[in-house]
């Protein structure tokens, strides 16, 4: 299976080395001139019982929609499979964006896929368990012309890719490890890059209980500890572990086995970050996907800055944007959303640290998107930020749709010298995006009427200006009220205004909404 996949995979570097204009492999990221078929399969092969704990998962599917951008180009055909339907006007408003392009030209290029299977399992393995789809998926696609792209690759993926002939668009599933929370700390330690203090892969208990001890042992200052499945998604996989209510049982107070029996009763009252997670249901999953321990990084001033970059299969590396990510939960850990791009006083400095993260991750095969999160913490008398890398990311994620959907709208570059993103007028853009606008009172609302509300309250993106919201995820607001957005400005500021008008509207069209009668008999049309 490995020598036939990799030969797939040179499918990508043949092309990539093709005597074509405008070096194709640039255009297919970036999304220029490409005369491909693309299969887009935003599969979320992650962990079942993490993804039952995220209101509204399946319809994350519906963040790689805007891989429709490249059907601008009017050659290239895209094949789009989600678990459950997608709701026409939901599929129009994306291809209304496309610049330049008849609508009806590019809605004849869009083939989309409806499993109708709302399960948990991952979107690849349902493909597979139904060859007759498999089937007509790989006569739909051009031989030697087609590719798939996913959300993150498994073994799952790889399968499909065989199945289908054609070569897979990320990194390899054998270099999964180097996604994960203990392959991203050897990943920092063999490129000096600062991290904090803990342990590698655990898979028990006890294991745990002991590289808790050493690491209080070496920081008898530490107020608390993360606990983090070696796999997670949107933080759900991280829990804290409060020392303070122990600190009579510290190590340099007691026996060891002391201090190991209180922390083994504290693990009791670990603050896991998916709710309804308990220490018992938490680690139960330590076996199958191991854990790693992490001094919680304190700090007055602090924020989780992140940044983004893309591997040619050529090994070129290339960093695509920072951001400032926004957290949530319990305890501050579950991404919320983001801030485009990151603060002037360390992005650049991000930018050289994940360059870094590329190169190493290139030298071992890895190709396609990756990310680097990291926290700050600003001093308080210098005002220096002090920075620790926490994890890598091999695959697409949360800051990959609101930065790509500015890409497309304004047609600009991001600017590797100052970190900020030019349109073509040379105007900053700015951003503020996320996937969790969520309210009770947003529940009910179709996809239909948020569109209703875009254009009654003008809300949507203005090509003119270049400046707006653009939404996603519009699948989970009815079931869910939750919804996701990117406010596109010219300053963070105005993104800000741009995307609490958003919400305001939004709240004050849903107050009260029974007491409301459309001003739309259903049948208008024929009234």
């Amino acid at each position: 299976m490995g020598d036939r996949f990799e030969k797939l995979q040179d499918r990508l570097r043949d092309w990539t080395k093709a005597d074509l204009p405008g070096e194709i492999w640039h255009s297919v990221d970036l999304f220029d001139q490409d005369d491909y078929d693309i299969l887009v399969v935003p599969s979320f092969s992650v962990d079942q019982q993490v993804g039952e704990k995220i209101e509204g998962f399946l319809h994350y599917e519906e963040r790689l929609l805007f891989s429709l951008i490249r059907l601008r180009n009017p050659h290239t055909r895209v094949i789009y499979v989600t678990a459950l339907p997608l709701c026409p006007i939901v599929i129009d408003y994306y291809l209304q964006l496309l610049p330049g392009i008849p609508f009806s030209h590019a809605r004849e290029r869009l083939l989309p896929i409806s499993l109708y299977d709302g399960s948990l399992k991952p979107l690849s393995k349902k493909i597979l368990e139904r060859p007759r789809l498999v089937d007509k998926i790989r006569r739909a696609l051009r031989p030697n012309k087609a590719y798939m792209v996913c959300y993150n690759c498994t073994e799952l993926e790889r399968k499909l890719s065989l199945e289908l002939d054609i070569p897979l668009l990320a990194a390899s599933p054998d270099l999964l490890h180097w996604g994960s929370k203990s392959g991203s700390r050897e990943i920092f330690a063999e490129c000096n890059i600062p991290f904090p203090d803990g342990s590698f892969t655990v898979t028990s208990t006890e294991e745990l209980l002991e590289e808790l001890y050493e690491l209080w042992l070496r920081q008898p200052d530490l107020k608390r500890i993360v606990v983090k499945l070696n796999e997670g998604f949107s933080g759900e996989g991280n829990a804290l572990l409060d020392l303070r209510p122990i600190l009579d049982y510290a190590p340099d107070k007691c026996e060891r086995v002391e201090t190991i029996n209180a922390l083994d009763k504290q693990l009791q009252n670990l603050s896991c970050q998916a709710e309804g997670e308990t220490w018992e249901s938490f680690s139960k999953r330590i076996p199958k996907l191991g854990a790693i321990v992490e001094a919680f990084i304190e700090g007055e001033v602090k924020r989780s800055p992140s940044v983004q970059g893309y591997i040619r299969p050529t090994k070129e590396v290339e960093i695509l944007s920072t951001h400032d990510q926004i957290l949530g939960g319990a305890d501050g850990q579950v991404y919320m959303g983001c801030h485009f791009p990151a603060d002037a006083a360390y992005r650049l400095k991000l930018q050289d640290l994940g360059l870094k993260v590329g190169e190493a991750l290139a030298a071992r095969g890895a190709m396609e998107r990756y990310s680097v999160d990291f926290i700050t913490v600003q001093h308080p008398e210098t005002n220096e930020w002090d920075i620790q890398a926490i994890e890598i990311n091999l695959r697409k994620g949360g800051t990959t749709h609101p930065f790509m959907t500015l890409k497309l709208l304004t047609n600009g570059n991001f600017d590797y010298d100052t970190g900020l993103f030019l349109s073509q007028q040379d105007q900053e853009k700015h951003y503020i995006a996320t996937d969790n606008l969520q309210k009770e009172q947003y529940r009910g609302l179709l996809p239909n009427d948020l569109m209703d509300i875009i254009a009654e309250k003008r809300l949507h993106f203005d090509s003119s200006s270049r400046t707006g919201s653009v939404f996603h995820l519009m699948g989970a607001l009815s079931e869910f009220g939750k919804l996701g957005l990117t406010s596109i400005g010219n300053s963070m500021e105005e993104a800000e205004e741009i995307y609490e008008r958003v919400e305001a509207v939004l709240d004050e069209e849903t107050k009260n909404y029974g007491d409301r009668a459309s001003s739309l008999p259903l049948n208008w049309d024929k009234a």
